[in-house]
């Protein structure tokens, strides 16, 4: 991918980095700053899924690695990604969510309530750096085309599932790509702690 952007005039530089470790992130930033310059904006988007299990039989190794993964892993970009863009003089920060930061999914205990926590964290963080210039907002995708929809076709295929799509249909990333950029936008100045749903009218039942 970072090939065929640099093909179109682009710049982009692959990083791995295990969201995980508060260690490994800070020389993330390090390394967009010291490569790009600065940082200026952001999108945090790791993410993983767990086993479906009533609350009360929920694995506790699995419960801590999506706590782990799609909260804390949040939480650790966050911490490093707004004092780099503080030195800019501002810019903006996406936290992806899910549209089950605003509902609650049968035997998806810990996705949810990481996904809860991701919402809560941004409005805290937003309102904490607002007058630094520092935007925050959190995008809730709803069922999207993705590999990690495709892991669970079992609940995912299901009539009831698809009978809860208002739209008929799935969402595409690039529905969700196009409200991220809207989002890191200047034309969205004055949007700030917002939880934006792309859920094709999910939450509306």
């Amino acid at each position: 991918m970072a090939a065929e952007i640099h093909s179109r005039g682009g710049g982009a530089y692959p990083y791995e980095v295990d969201v995980t470790d508060p260690g490994a992130v800070e020389k993330l930033v390090e390394f967009v700053v010291q490569t790009c310059g600065g940082l200026h904006l952001a999108v945090n988007n790791a993410g993983v899924d767990g086993v479906r299990k009533a609350t009360a039989d929920y694995p506790l190794d699995i419960w801590r690695k999506l706590i782990d993964v799609n909260l804390n892993g949040v939480f650790y970009c966050m911490k490093y990604e707004i004092a780099a863009i503080a030195e800019q003089g501002g810019g903006a920060i996406v936290n992806m969510s899910s549209v089950l930061g605003s509902v609650g999914l049968p035997t998806a205990s810990a996705y949810t309530a990481a996904k809860h926590g991701v919402v809560g964290l941004t409005k805290a963080a937003t309102i904490e750096y607002a007058r630094k210039g520092i935007r925050i907002n959190v995008v809730g995708p709803g069922w999207i085309e993705t590999p990690l929809l495709s892991e669970h076709q079992e609940i995912t295929n299901t009539r009831r599932m698809e009978a809860l799509q208002p739209m008929g249909r799935r969402g595409k990333p690039e529905e969700v790509a196009a409200l991220v950029c809207f989002l890191l936008s200047e034309k969205a100045g004055f949007i700030s702690g917002s939880y934006h749903l792309v859920d094709g009218a999910y939450t509306a039942h």
